[in-house]
């Protein structure tokens, strides 16, 4: 059997879905109407009434107070202008908290600053107040010819023959998703309304109307998008974002913290780009960086712009009482494989806390790993809410990516006015969409990170009011070991954002689409590193780029842009169609597709459900028809690792160190069909869906029986003992090889066919590679070594997720067995070379 750990854009294709509701008794009766929005409890009164059902409170294995804090206050910068400083005290802040007076001050003079602050400390806040004051500067005068009397913007275009505004100041925010750019132009639009047409925002992005565009390009000063339609859109046609170019003043990046491994090391490129066609226009902008709490924050905004920073982390904002439960679903009667009992899944348990809380009306957004298990939770939830009060069903919805624009748009209006009580929501509501108000958050399973956590949990309470947080553990190893360890969670610093531009595999594309954008020359080689004089020649090599005179052009008709997916999504997305009246209902990712939107699988949209009926994938279209299935379906897939080349080769001893090219291949088989209720398997049925496959760039391992006999490792112990080391040196590799864990996968296998031996593989989960297993292979002893000392140095009993348990395994953590692990590892590394032996880093 092999034990593979995915990428994490594999891993959602990859791996089933298995957040199928279990419901038993333990649901309290829903028997009251909603409280009212000004009776607001206090958390523990919420946690309290939570666990005052049959069983409830031995859920519950651990609560963690963090008292309120008081805030302290400081003065704007003189420089602020008096119109923007009163236009946020007409939102009721007369004075800011210190630590956003001391963003303005750095950005007004002219120094990039990242603010790495809590949830809800102001970040917003202390980068507009600096870039409204200067965009005031930079405005048209009264009686400009671009603006009406009333200092409105003529709404230009080609048509109308109207011409462009000489903006003197203009600022470009960047946010990781669409629906915070959104949420942030309502919140500039609100705050400036005081000063009138002068401040002109705008989003831009792939839902923005080709009628909007052209008036956004020529009149907007504060424009909004994402690094994809900067990547793709923006950059490529500077020559007609000229004017705002040139009077680009700021750049604001907000949820920093989001871009790391290769999407962050894509970034970084995009904003390289970004800075070289500004100073073809004379401008050199400021850039403010806005990020969760993290390690070195500092280091690793300039690794993302390549402009130092000055760091602000100190956060001065007074913070309401949090109380943060952990909280372990109850055992059913059901039983599993080899008898052993069933837990009840967290799914159904959010569900039944999310309906508890709204009929409380208690404020809440569910957090949930999938898009399948948001649409469960939301439609458990409205079901059971119905029972208590028609008018309830429809104050409870999901959220997830995949939906149509005004859909997502509609549920943010939605939840900030609290027509709606609960939402089950994916990530794409856990960066900084402002949902002031909330009163509790749950996150139905650990969210991978602690960084994660705490930016799910600081959801709540954004109006400095108490909140209440739980985490509901999934049943499996990982979310077991948290909920019984709570120092795991709450005495942990949080991750640092690891992020690598000089990647080859990275900086080739974008040296490729700045050439397109404006011909490369050597001096432009130093804002996109050293490694660019290397990579120079073998693009000529390829025919990619020419060298004339003193510069390199872009040789090829098509777009250079299209050389990389910044996001690495891995194709067209599959358009969900209802099949009787040709209704687009939404999208899904094209790695996701065959996992969950195959023939015969249940699909599930804003409470309703329907069945696919044909997965077309020549056209990217699943066709759907409503209906009402007494199941849900879950697919079931297998996943295997071909040796393709070995490029490099070493002996350890009787064991071998490789590295080479691999094609890692899935392929969807069957999906079962379960009760709804119980989770009861009613049948398997056979799919005929053609695999999947990645070549990638892989290092592996391999030992002997001997080595074997010699560490003592069993036949029954030898699948834990690699799977174990597989999910170690993974999470070590970030050490030596500059990335982030969900940017590798790996594979363990007891015998493999190609090395007819045991084999652990550690590889690349982007197309070609990215340069992270070669960087395994050249400081293997060092890397291996770490790995070995890590587990070893753990003071679990049987592996936590501090050594041997990861949070993204596509097989549940199981099986892993620690001792086996080290005592494995110890042989390997016996007659492995000195690390002085290995390349220099």
């Amino acid at each position: 059997m092999a034990f593979n750990h995915l990428p994490v854009g594999a891993h959602d294709a990859l791996s089933p879905l298995s957040a199928t509701p279990v419901t038993d008794s333990g649901s309290m009766a829903h028997n009251q109407l909603p409280r009212s929005a000004g009776t607001r409890r206090s958390p523990r009164a919420m946690l309290d009434h939570l666990a005052a059902g049959a069983d409830r409170a031995a859920r519950i294995t651990h609560t963690e107070h963090l008292p309120p804090r008081a805030g302290q206050h400081a003065d704007w910068p003189s420089q602020i202008r008096p119109e923007v400083i009163d236009a946020i005290a007409a939102t009721g802040i007369d004075r800011p908290w210190s630590h956003q007076a001391r963003v303005a001050e750095h950005a007004l003079r002219g120094e990039s600053v990242i603010v790495a602050t809590g949830t809800a400390s102001g970040k917003s806040l202390a980068y507009l107040a600096p870039v409204l004051s200067t965009l005031l500067d930079g405005a048209e005068l009264p009686g400009d010819p671009n603006t009406t009397s009333q200092g409105t913007p003529v709404q230009a275009s080609p048509r109308t023959g109207a011409r462009a505004s000489t903006r003197r100041a203009t600022a470009l925010y960047l946010a990781p998703t669409k629906a915070l750019a959104a949420d942030q132009r309502r919140a500039v639009t609100d705050l400036a309304e005081p000063l009138g047409s002068r401040i002109r925002a705008a989003v831009y992005d792939g839902d923005t109307p080709v009628e909007e565009r052209e008036w956004i390009r020529g009149y907007a000063n504060y424009v909004l998008t994402n690094p994809d339609m900067l990547h793709r859109g923006i950059l490529p046609g500077h020559p007609r974002w000229s004017s705002f170019l040139r009077a680009l003043r700021y750049v604001v990046i907000d949820e920093c913290h989001t871009y790391r491994g290769v999407f962050g090391s894509h970034v970084a490129q995009v904003l390289r780009r970004l800075r070289r066609v500004c100073a073809r226009y004379g401008a050199e902008p400021v850039f403010l960086l806005a990020s969760a709490t993290s390690a070195e924050p500092a280091r690793s905004a300039a690794r993302l712009t390549g402009v130092t920073p000055v760091e602000i982390t100190e956060d001065c904002s007074p913070r309401g009482e949090l109380v943060f439960a952990l909280w372990e679903p109850p055992l059913t009667e059901l039983h599993g494989e080899r008898g052993a009992p069933v837990r009840r899944t967290a799914t159904a348990e959010t569900a039944d806390l999310l309906t508890d809380l709204a009929v409380q009306g208690t404020r809440t957004v569910a957090f949930v790993r999938s898009r399948r298990g948001a649409e469960l939770i939301a439609l458990i939830a409205q079901e059971r809410l119905a029972e208590v009060a028609t008018s309830l069903r429809h104050r409870v919805a999901a959220y997830r990516g995949g939906y149509l624009p005004e859909e997502r748009r509609a549920l943010e209006r939605a939840l900030h006015s609290g027509q709606l009580l609960g939402l089950a929501a994916t990530t794409a509501l856990e960066l900084g969409v402002d949902v002031a108000g909330l009163d509790a958050v749950l996150l139905a399973g650990y969210p991978g990170t602690r960084a994660s956590l705490w930016q799910q949990a600081g959801r709540a309470g954004r109006a400095r009011q108490g909140a209440l947080a739980i985490l509901v553990a999934r049943d499996d190893p990982l979310d077991t070991y948290l909920v019984h360890h709570p120092e795991a969670l709450f005495q942990q610093p949080v991750e640092s954002t690891v992020l690598d531009p000089d990647n080859p595999y990275v900086l080739a594309p974008h040296l490729c689409a700045a050439a397109a954008e404006l011909p490369l020359t050597e001096a432009d080689l130093e804002l996109f590193g050293s490694a660019a004089v290397g990579l120079l020649p073998q693009l000529e090599q390829r025919k990619l780029l020419r060298r004339r005179s003193t510069a390199w052009h872009w040789t090829r008709r098509e777009r250079a842009v299209d050389l990389t997916d910044i996001r690495g999504e891995g194709g067209k997305p599959v358009q969900v169609v209802e099949a009787g009246t040709g209704r687009l209902l939404g999208t899904v990712d094209a790695a996701a597709a065959h996992s969950t939107v195959h023939e015969g699988a249940v699909h599930l949209h804003q409470g309703r459900t329907y069945l696919v009926r044909h997965l077309d994938l020549e056209d990217s279209a699943a066709l759907v028809e409503e209906a009402n299935p007494p199941y849900s379906t879950t697919a079931r897939d297998t996943t295997g690792i071909a040796i393709l080349e070995t490029s490099a080769e070493v002996p350890w001893g009787d064991a071998r160190l490789c590295f080479g090219s691999v094609e890692v291949t899935n392929q969807v088989v069957s999906f079962l069909r379960r009760k709804l209720i119980t989770g009861e398997v009613l049948g398997e049925t056979k799919l005929d869906l053609p695999p999947r496959t990645l070549r990638t760039r892989a290092v592996w391992w391999t030992v002997t029986e001997d080595q074997l006999e010699r560490a003592d490792v069993t036949a029954e112990a030898l699948g834990g003992a690699l799977h174990a080391a597989e999910h170690a040196s993974i999470g070590m590799l970030p050490l030596f090889a500059t990335c982030d864990r969900w940017d590798i996968g790996g594979v363990s296998v007891p015998l493999h066919p190609d090395t007819l031996l045991p084999t652990v593989f550690v590889y690349d989960g982007h197309p070609g590679g990215a340069g992270f297993a070669e960087r395994a292979f050249h400081t293997a002893a060092r890397w291996l070594t770490a790995t070995r000392e890590a587990i070893a140095a753990c003071e679990c009993a049987a592996g936590c997720p501090s050594c041997i348990q990861s949070p993204k395994c596509g097989n549940g953590n199981d099986p892993l067995d620690k001792k086996a692990a080290v005592r494995l590892l110890t042989e390997l590394l016996a007659q492995s070379p000195p690390p002085s032996a290995e390349s220099a880093p």
